[in-house]
């Protein structure tokens, strides 16, 4: 005769409680009073006639039976947790929240969720701007943007784009008193920077070029102020490709030379491992990929290079 299961209710607080090991984290995360969490448990172990926690030191304990159960049930309510979401988002349907940095939101996603719109209308598109995205993923998170190495742990990302930074300034620099005609021309002109001057030091000694001070001009935090900045003639930005698209796309900005800066860090999709085949999820992903793929310019010995 098969066992009679426990009530789901009991379950819940078991799991709960196992995880925190405290009934009272486990009631705040259940909506529900600790005496209530407390009674289940009783509850439970009465049924199951074990003794599933212990105290000692003031501190709740699993019992070996109790820790043995939890990793059982843990995987379960896993599943059910993992089943439910795929069954709420296997249509590509409702809202997807997206972290990302408001310099990449304001140049790059912005500008193209027309297109994603288009092509999934059943979809919205929600944006969360945050200037310290390594720890966006948050519950009301889906999927978010970060930029670095690669190198979070219990996410599963995804490189968009190989990276690389290149000197852009705005047209009306080319056409004025102190034209840019060669890379030592720009020992003339302000050098504006992203963050820090570490990039344009960089720059500089793989291009080889002498005489030119990096250790003046202005520093912004943001990636869309700097490209601002050289959008109203203020000097030459070392930009980040990715994000200097549209408006050297536009003509608002010209690279006045071709060398590049291959960068270590890149922008990654990140998101949760057991979610990426859902549905609003997946079709975010691959929107983003081929748009990206597609924009990908080509660098060939450290040059821009036209396909």
């Amino acid at each position: 005769m098969a066992a009679r299961l426990p009530p789901l209710n009991a379950l819940r607080a078991f799991e709960a409680s196992a995880r925190h090991l405290s009934f009272t984290r486990a009631a705040e995360e259940l909506f529900v009073t600790q005496a209530a969490i407390s009674h289940q448990i009783k509850s439970l172990e009465e049924h199951l006639g074990l003794k599933l926690f212990m105290r000692k030191n003031r501190a709740l304990l699993l019992s070996e039976e109790g820790q043995s159960y939890y990793l059982d049930i843990k995987d379960i309510f896993n599943s059910l947790h993992e089943a439910t979401e795929k069954l709420l988002a296997r249509g590509a349907k409702g809202a997807i929240t997206v972290s990302l940095q408001p310099s990449f939101a304001i140049q790059w996603l912005v500008p193209r969720l027309n297109d994603f719109n288009a092509l999934h209308p059943d979809i919205d598109v929600r944006i969360k701007a945050v200037d310290q995205p390594d720890n966006s993923l948050t519950e009301d998170v889906d999927i978010a943007i970060y930029y670095g190495r690669g190198r979070w742990s219990n996410v599963h990302a995804q490189q968009l784009h190989t990276e690389y930074l290149i000197p852009v300034c705005s047209p009306m620099l080319l056409a004025g008193k102190k034209p840019l005609n060669s890379t030592g021309d720009l020992s003339q002109h302000i050098l504006l920077h992203d963050t820090s001057r570490r990039d344009w030091k960089r720059w500089v000694k793989q291009v080889g070029v002498k005489g030119i001070n990096v250790n003046h001009g202005p520093i912004f935090s943001h990636s869309s102020m700097v490209l601002q900045a050289a959008i109203h003639g203020q000097g030459i930005a070392l930009a980040n490709s990715f994000l200097a698209k549209p408006d050297l796309d536009a003509g608002r900005l010209v690279s006045p030379f071709t060398d590049v800066l291959v960068s270590k860090d890149a922008h990654y999709l990140v998101y949760r491992e057991h979610q990426s085949e859902l549905g609003k999820i997946e079709a975010f992903n691959n929107w983003m990929l081929e748009t990206v793929e597609r924009e990908q310019e080509v660098i060939v010995d450290g040059h821009l290079t036209d396909e």
